[in-house]
């Protein structure tokens, strides 16, 4: 099966929507298997920039199909409204799909979001969420009281569920925080509204993966923000409430994770964060802000200001073990330009004075590093124009020849600016080292 998953390597805002842009106009099929409309890609068509928040961008090449995954959960009238603004743009929206098994974002989980961070917030304990209602919507997705798009096929049956829903949200949102809750009629009627044109999108997605590849056709698996926010392998607490990792991929679309050809990790050729949690290399000076401002850095979804910092190979190593991946796509080099000196960490320095090139195995271990950099010549020429690898200077040549052969995965594609065609080919990426030889 000629499967391709597209994976943030790390804390997420790597630029994948461009990435999955530029590989969805020879895919057949492109899937969101995970998050919601706490993330999105921006992407520059045409001198057009199109925002997407639950979407997949490949919506913007004509004859693909895009779908949403079981692994999704999905806010109604987020979805409705940015249907309705490409379809504005004179984008065709009929090609989307959406799985019977993904999560529906409800009102009380917005709010649960909310007073829980507010409440968090003055005990000085935020874990910085965009208040979407993701993690409450998760959470009930796991606790087995979560609505799904398939239920809204049933209006009996979901009424029902909405009401065991409310009988524990409600008492938290009155009890512990003063809210006035939801009456579960209400919220019925409303999302009953809203059923019709989402259950005319609905589909078995895994199905369609499985007969688009045995036709011969390409699949594209699109996700979410990034390795370092996935709830297991990230940075936690400070972490998303899904897997955003490549066996997430085949979990939230569903198929099996044989059927994955080729993994993708798609980092900035400097690291950003957003929301609360430890970050070894995070710049607190005027280089950050030169980082802030030249990289355009504030959320796709939030408009939040990220936290910059210089690359971490440590991380990236991290992520190349937990996804299995094939290649590196490195994004935003244009954003170094004009700097005499540019920073990569390629180690850890420990409370014992130890300096690893590892992850450390403890939350508290990663919270305590302090990065150990390697310094490389910089440049001064603007990459705006550059479109092949001999129009790089060679300063910035080894800047992505250092990054593949430390990571030990190849570097395969450069991004040089927002447009969907600054991306330029490596030639000759250096070829994929074996853990010991990068000391892991």
């Amino acid at each position: 099966m000629s499967v391709t998953v597209i994976i943030g390597a790390q804390w997420g805002d790597e630029g994948k929507g461009k990435i999955v842009d530029r590989l969805a106009a020879d895919s057949s099929l492109v899937v969101r298997y995970q998050g919601g409309n706490n993330a999105g890609h921006t992407i520059v068509h045409d001198g057009v920039k199109h925002s997407f928040h639950l979407v997949p961008s490949g919506i913007l090449h004509e004859g693909t199909i895009c779908a949403l995954g079981n692994g999704v959960v999905i806010d109604p009238d987020v979805l409705l409204s940015e249907i309705a603004q490409l379809t504005a743009q004179g984008i065709d929206t009929s090609r989307l799909r959406i799985s019977a098994q993904a999560h529906v974002i409800m009102p009380y989980h917005i709010a649960l979001d909310g007073v829980r961070e507010d409440a968090a917030s003055a005990d000085g304990a935020a874990i910085g969420t965009t208040r979407r209602g993701i993690g409450p919507c998760y959470a009930d997705k796991i606790a087995r009281r979560g609505v799904r798009i398939e239920d809204l096929a049933q209006p009996e049956a979901l009424l029902v569920r909405i009401r065991a829903a409310l009988d524990e949200a409600n008492c938290v949102l009155r009890e512990r925080h003063g809210h006035p809750g939801f009456d579960p009629i209400v919220v019925h009627t409303q999302i009953l509204e809203r059923a019709p044109a989402l259950l005319a999108m609905m589909d078995d997605v895994g199905a369609r993966i499985e007969a688009v590849t045995r036709d011969g056709g390409r699949v594209l698996l699109e996700g979410a923000q990034g390795t370092m926010l996935d709830v297991d392998h990230g940075t936690y607490p400070f972490v998303t409430s899904s897997s955003p990792v490549a066996g997430g991929a085949a979990v939230g679309s569903g198929i099996g994770p044989t059927a994955i050809s080729r993994v993708v990790g798609v980092a900035k050729a400097y690291v950003t964060r957003v929301g609360e949690g430890p970050f070894p290399t995070e710049l607190h000076d005027d280089m950050g802000m030169h980082l802030v401002e030249r990289g355009h850095e504030f959320g796709t979804t939030t408009g939040r200001q990220r936290r910059c910092g210089w690359i971490d190979l440590v991380a990236l190593r991290h992520a190349a073990r937990v996804n299995g991946l094939t290649e590196l796509v490195l994004t935003k080099l244009d954003v170094l330009s004009g700097c005499a000196a540019v920073k990569l960490c390629d180690a850890y320095q420990l409370p014992d004075g130890q300096i690893t090139s590892h992850m450390p195995m403890t939350q508290a271990g990663f919270a305590q590093a302090r990065p150990v950099f390697t310094e490389l010549p910089g440049w001064s020429e603007s990459l705006e124009g550059a479109r092949r690898w001999s129009d790089l200077p060679a300063q910035a040549q080894q800047f992505v020849n250092e990054v593949a052969s430390r990571v030990g995965i190849a570097v395969t594609n450069v991004g040089v600016g927002p447009d969907r065609d600054a991306l330029i080919s490596v030639e000759a990426p250096a070829a994929r080292l074996t853990a010991a030889q990068v000391g892991v």
